[in-house]
């Protein structure tokens, strides 16, 4: 007998087998790889790593979990999916000339993904294989373009990728962990309970910037981390033409 189709929302699905709703209350679509990365990377964003099983994915698809692996390896492959899916995600910044607010906006624009996926910052240091989609690589182009084109030789366009990624990632890390401050972005102790309890001549420096640290704008922070690292390119590149005009 065919199935009936039942509306949802303004997309119409195909009904389950038997014409009900599966255990979890969805109705069931098409299963594809890209459904089942993208309800995992819901579930990463909700709930954390830990909440990705292949049992809760399919339970939040309305299928048995041995269905997904019509579509996917394993959980391994799940996780190095969702990694290359927000790679793809990447919002490219508008075209200029200038490459240091073409490393600007290309390190904002990182960051802000990161800062809606920051778990992916987990997955991205923990891969074990190679990022293999021409999409989600195409982050990884452009900043190694920008950086070649601030006048770095083929290897140091690479060091550079590699330092401004881990800054990057290292800065989210930071903000999201709340290592000076709780969950809601007040001091844990003020400076002065600190000091009761720290002794200041083991510390003196911490406790002195102490009120710096509980206070910080990450935002600042961040902007004065990129000025720091574009300013290290700069001298570099000016150091060698120098030398270059010099001797020759």
């Amino acid at each position: 007998m065919k199935k009936t189709e039942r509306a949802s929302g303004n997309v119409t699905l195909p009904a389950p087998a038997g014409g009900s709703a599966s255990a979890g209350g969805h109705r069931r679509g098409p299963l594809t790889r890209e459904r089942i990365l993208r309800t995992a990377l819901r579930i990463m964003d909700e709930e954390g790593l830990d909440a990705i099983t292949m049992r809760r994915i399919g339970r939040e698809l309305g299928v048995e979990a041995m269905s997904l692996y019509n579509h996917v390896e394993d959980k391994d492959d799940v996780l190095e999916g969702v990694s290359e899916l927000v790679l793809s995600e990447f919002e490219f910044p508008e075209p200029v000339e200038d490459w240091e607010e073409s490393v600007r906006a290309g390190a904002r624009a990182w960051r802000s993904l990161l800062l809606a996926h920051p778990n992916v910052c987990t997955l991205l240091s923990e891969r074990r294989k190679p990022i293999g989609s021409p999409e989600a690589l195409k982050p990884i182009e452009y900043a190694l373009d920008v950086l070649h084109r601030a006048g770095l030789t083929e290897k140091e366009t690479v060091q550079a990728f590699r330092l401004f990624g881990g800054y990057v990632m290292g800065s989210v890390t930071m903000q999201v962990g709340n290592m000076m401050t709780g969950v809601d972005g007040a001091p844990l102790m003020t400076p002065e309970e600190l000091g009761a309890v720290l002794p200041p001549a083991r510390v003196p420096r911490f406790l002195q910037m102490l009120p710096h640290l509980q206070e910080c704008d990450p935002d600042e922070d961040f902007e004065f981390g990129l000025d720091v690292l574009i300013a290290g390119i700069r001298a570099r590149v000016r150091r060698r033409a120098r030398t270059a005009s010099a001797t020759g």
